[in-house]
């Protein structure tokens, strides 16, 4: 029988095990020409300042966050209309009646809806705005307990409305948070809001997006974006210019709107607001429909409807057809209302008091 071979471990010839020190030392210097590259491009496009704005192209907006001035009571908005203006009030914060304190009151029920001018009610007074009909029609159907925040901001598209709840929103602590991002979201620019931010090197989106203060990374993203999109989206729509936030951003924001509420224990909603024909917001209120059936999201839906009915009567401003007029608000507000019944997502009413 022949003599086994196996070297026994204890013997002098036995090579020695490799230690974790010189497999860590490997692998330190295995990174250190990947840190090199990467720390030399970093400083070369920096040198450079790249990626940068074009000179002859402006941003969109003067900043990629903002607000409304804080605690207004009753200031005047021109309108387009002739002669036409409306009353705001808005709170601490910049949000707009009916006016309710941050910290939610024992009891109460809160609906936080979120959205851009369409939802601030732009061109009507506050009790006219569709959020705060919303409160008025559910406190008269006995839900007595349910306060409406207003958390529309006139110009914001999704990519600031994840921001303002993020900072503010989340503090008043709703039940309820319906997302009603679509008008401005589809818009065209020259940048998209993410774009800008990123050109801007905003420090309030870079406290939050750590990876993007890498102005190497920053800069790689920006040109395959802008190749990708410019491309598809001048093809498909014929016109200049990016969708201030994109397919791809669109449907992350709304995934993002989800799982932050959730993780606050308030119910998501999904809305899109009607304008009197879909046009250029089509493939967005697409995205959203097939967003909310993925993520099983209740999503109400009235353009249709609202296309059929604003051909007999008037519900937007005939030199503002983007906004709801106060009638077109109270419709908006009726739907709504009875949305939230049907789906149970409002407490127990009350009753008459």
């Amino acid at each position: 029988m022949e003599a086994s071979t196996t070297t026994d471990p204890s013997s002098p010839e036995a090579p020695a095990p490799r230690s974790g020190s010189s497999l860590r030392r490997r692998l330190v210097f295995s990174l250190v020409p990947v840190v090199v590259v990467f720390g030399g491009g970093e400083l070369l496009v920096r040198l450079l300042d790249w990626p940068s704005a074009w000179e002859s192209t402006p941003f969109e907006h003067n900043e990629p966050f903002w607000q409304t001035d804080p605690e207004l009571v009753s200031d005047t908005f021109p309108h387009r209309e002739q002669s036409t203006e409306f009353s705001v009030s808005t709170d601490a914060n910049g949000l707009r009646a009916p006016i309710h304190q941050q910290g939610k009151p024992a009891g109460a029920f809160r609906l936080l809806f979120l959205g851009c001018s369409t939802t601030f009610g732009w061109g009507v007074d506050n009790a006219q705005s569709y959020p705060a009909q919303v409160e008025k029609l559910l406190h008269e159907q006995g839900f007595h307990q349910v306060e409406v925040i207003n958390g529309g901001q006139p110009g914001h598209s999704s990519f600031q409305g994840m921001w303002l709840y993020k900072n503010v929103g989340r503090d008043y602590h709703a039940d309820v948070v319906v997302f009603s991002y679509v008008v401005q979201d589809a818009r065209k620019a020259a940048y998209t809001d993410r774009s800008q931010a990123l050109l801007q090197q905003d420090a309030r989106f870079l406290k939050q997006n750590l990876l993007y203060r890498s102005r190497l990374y920053l800069g790689l993203r920006t040109f395959i974006d802008s190749k990708r999109m410019t491309a598809k989206e001048r093809e498909e729509e014929g016109t200049e210019g990016v969708y201030r936030v994109s397919r791809e951003e669109y449907v992350e924001a709304i995934r993002e709107f989800v799982a932050l509420t959730e993780a606050d224990g308030a119910q998501p909603v999904l809305f899109d607001f009607p304008l009197e024909r879909s046009g250029y917001t089509r493939e967005h209120r697409r995205l959203m429909r097939i967003a909310g059936e993925e993520l099983n999201i209740p999503h109400m839906q009235m353009q249709q409807e609202f296309e059929q009915l604003s051909t007999q009567q008037t519900l937007y401003f005939p030199k503002d057809r983007g906004h709801a007029n106060a009638q077109g608000n109270l419709l908006i507000a009726q739907r709504l209302a009875t949305f939230m019944r049907e789906r149970n997502l409002l407490p127990t009413a009350t009753g008459d008091k």
